[in-house]
């Protein structure tokens, strides 16, 4: 009897990122590895092109779309709220038609495709695309350098800090913003890497007018909206999800996420990972992280209007350490004598582009973390997976010494990123196993890596 087909993996891009397959390269090889060293299919790849600046709602409906096929409809809602058209492009059949609850599938986000995947979940949860949909279709989410809860960066890049959507003149957010209109202008003559799905928009010069771009070049009223990836970037936006409870954890879904970090904001943890080890090309193609990094990590957060939520968990860390509080902060690997002073150098520790507390994950859930010294990308062999680990819970991976790009997308074969792949493609086989078990009535014994430091279960702030 032939093995049952392994449930496709949907590759979501993040901000400014459409290039697919063309960069993200070779990585095939090694992420089936684990079903051809058991004789079994290769699994499927899909890449879902998404808009590279939308908002996380846009992005969420092209995504369904793409997969399912038809007319993505944003909602009429939403559409006059934003004031763009509620109806964008329209697909075929789409790059999986039978997706559904029996014909699930895995998913990979970069960077704001993280946050897209929780979005499109949510967006399943709450029947946005029908009662027939339901976010039990997601087996998995998988993360990497994901913006959960914001960056400082958009703020160094011109997003007002009393005042967001609103975008400083001349800063670099707004000079991107300027050639992203340009862009969307001539887009009917421009190659499909500069798709910017905005046809609901009508910006192109088939509908807009010169003097229409002109206006659009001074103040842009995309750009400086609340439909804008720039936006949902912010802290605030990342309150206003979590105040909804966007991002709560389904029983059935299996999370995982990888938190990326030039800095580590633990001195006690060690920095003796292979990841530490950089070629001459690694440091070259570094350096302009590490800039970005220190831009990061010196924001003033006394600045941000309306004071972000989670600052009142770094205040009542450091309450509870001075009262001497007994309880675990962030599943145990925070302890209480140092949890406000780690929360807050972990707001300061980040990839070049996302800090680390904001790509842990999205609300307050079940979780376990994996330090620097259990990084899967320091020995390929060293992660495997004999059962599968528990659904319903996030699974952080800390990976020390490497920035926004290290791991995707752009393919350059180094070892971390075969030792990445690789590692993803056991991770995804173990939960098919277990779904395959769950549907024949089998029990299935749930047990997940054991990481060198233990890590209880709580809730993460």
């Amino acid at each position: 009897m032939s093995s049952p087909e392994p449930v496709p993996l949907v590759i979501v891009e993040g901000f400014l990122s459409s290039a697919g397959a063309i960069v993200w390269g070779n990585f095939e090889e090694h992420s089936n590895y684990a079903c051809q060293s058991n004789g079994e299919q290769n699994r499927r790849t899909i890449f879902a092109s998404v808009g590279p600046v939308s908002s996380l709602h846009d992005r969420a409906c092209e995504l369904f779309y793409s997969l399912v096929g038809g007319t993505v409809d944003y909602g009429l809602e939403h559409a006059q709220a934003n004031k763009h058209g509620r109806y964008g492009r329209a697909y075929g059949d789409g790059l999986y038609p039978q997706w559904s609850v029996d014909h699930p599938l895995h998913f990979l986000g970069h960077s704001m495709g993280g946050p897209t995947i929780i979005k499109l979940q949510w967006l399943l949860s709450t029947g946005f695309f029908g009662r027939k949909h339901s976010a039990d279709m997601i087996l998995s989410v998988n993360t990497v350098s994901a913006p959960f809860r914001g960056t400082q960066l958009v703020y160094r890049l011109g997003e007002d800090t009393h005042n967001a959507p609103a975008v400083r003149r001349f800063s670099p957010g707004d000079l991107l913003a300027k050639g992203v209109h340009v862009a969307a202008y001539l887009s009917p003559i421009l190659p499909r890497f500069f798709d910017l799905h905005a046809d609901a928009r009508d910006l192109s010069f088939r509908s807009a007018s010169v003097w229409s771009l002109l206006s659009q070049l001074r103040k842009s009223d995309w750009a400086e909206s609340r439909d804008a990836t720039p936006y949902d970037a912010t802290f605030e936006a990342a309150d206003e999800r979590e105040a909804l409870r966007e991002g709560a954890v389904h029983p059935k879904t299996y999370y995982r996420s990888y938190c990326a970090t030039l800095n580590d904001p633990s001195p006690s943890s060690p920095s003796t990972s292979s990841t530490s080890r950089t070629s001459w090309f690694s440091w070259l193609t570094q350096w302009p992280f590490h800039a970005s990094a220190a831009a990061i990590s010196n924001f003033d957060f006394a600045s941000l209007r309306p004071i972000p939520a989670f600052m009142e968990t770094v205040a009542a860390a450091r309450r509870a350490s001075k009262l001497g509080n007994t309880d675990t902060i962030e599943d145990g690997v925070i302890d209480v004598a140092t949890g406000g002073d780690y929360l807050s150098a972990s707001l300061r520790a980040n990839d070049g582009v996302v800090p680390l507390f904001s790509q842990w994950h999205p609300c307050e859930c079940r979780c376990k973390h994996f330090s620097h010294s259990d990084n899967i990308l320091d020995d390929g062999e060293k992660t495997r997976y004999d059962c599968p680990p528990e659904a319903g819970v996030w699974n952080v991976h800390h990976l020390a010494q490497a920035h926004h790009f290290s791991i995707v997308p752009f393919w350059l074969g180094m070892p971390s990123q075969k030792a990445f792949w690789l590692d993803l493609g056991h991770w995804l086989r173990t939960i098919d196993r277990a779904r395959i078990d769950v549907a024949g009535g089998a029990a299935v014994e749930r047990c997940i890596l054991v990481p060198q430091e233990s890590s209880a279960d709580s809730g993460c702030g």
